[in-house]
């Protein structure tokens, strides 16, 4: 069964997450604009390259995700055993693929001695690092943050580009999580994109046939427990 759009996260709950980010504007996210020909095909690549990215430093899991013309969808799994897992050199060093981090983590990379004080305050603050790293307000922050920029650049616009929060709807069983896997892989084919999952581009979908089609699990994607 599934939860509310608008319910908060729990991780006690569920750790599978539908989530969904819309474009505010009239002009689409991807795709062909027909009112002013103008072509955003390319920022599909944008949106799947930093998704994956995020997913390699983060402690989040896809399940699936498909990029549409003016909204994206992805389902995630918050692996919280891994992220506790993680030493404190492991949470500094993903946390600086993405951001600079304090003086102290950045002396601590660089192997440079920290006094007792320091090592403490250095602890204190990569919690909250690896907190943030299996957070999905934070991921999904992340993501729209940086395509806002580089959309905005583009368009040489400033002001909001994403309409507001993202949705997120948890997955409470596994009918859940298989129902919406299958919603979000199908969806490129409703909005008549494509006539076929394996011809689906910036979808999960694809890359899990190509990667069945080898035998084998498809890499940044949570795997499934059988034959794929």
């Amino acid at each position: 069964m599934g939860r509310p759009c608008k319910s908060p996260i729990s991780l006690e709950a569920t750790p599978y997450y539908h989530c969904v980010s819309r474009c505010v504007r009239r002009a689409f996210l991807c795709g062909r604009d027909e009112r002013t020909g103008r072509c955003f095909e390319h920022r599909r690549q944008w949106i799947e390259d930093r998704l994956l990215e995020l997913v390699g430093v983060s402690a989040l899991d896809f399940c699936a995700y498909a990029v549409m013309s003016n909204h994206y969808h992805v389902v995630l799994h918050i692996n919280a055993a891994q992220a506790e897992a993680w030493t404190l050199r492991e949470v500094v060093d993903r946390w600086h693929q993405l951001c600079k981090g304090s003086p102290l983590s950045q002396r601590f990379t660089r192997n440079e001695a920290l006094n007792p004080a320091e090592l403490v305050r250095l602890e204190e603050v990569a919690t909250e690092w690896r907190a943030r790293l299996m957070d999905i307000s934070w991921f999904m922050r992340m993501l729209n943050e940086s395509i806002a920029r580089q959309a905005n650049r583009e368009d040489g616009c400033t002001g909001r580009f994403w309409e507001g929060r993202f949705k997120s709807q948890a997955l409470l069983d596994e009918r859940a999580l298989a129902a919406y896997m299958a919603y979000v892989d199908l969806n490129p084919i409703r909005a008549k994109m494509t006539d076929r999952p394996e011809t689906s581009d910036h979808t999960s979908i694809q890359r899990r046939i190509a990667a069945a089609r080898d035998g084998k699990q498809p890499q940044r994607l949570f795997p499934f427990a059988s034959n794929p």
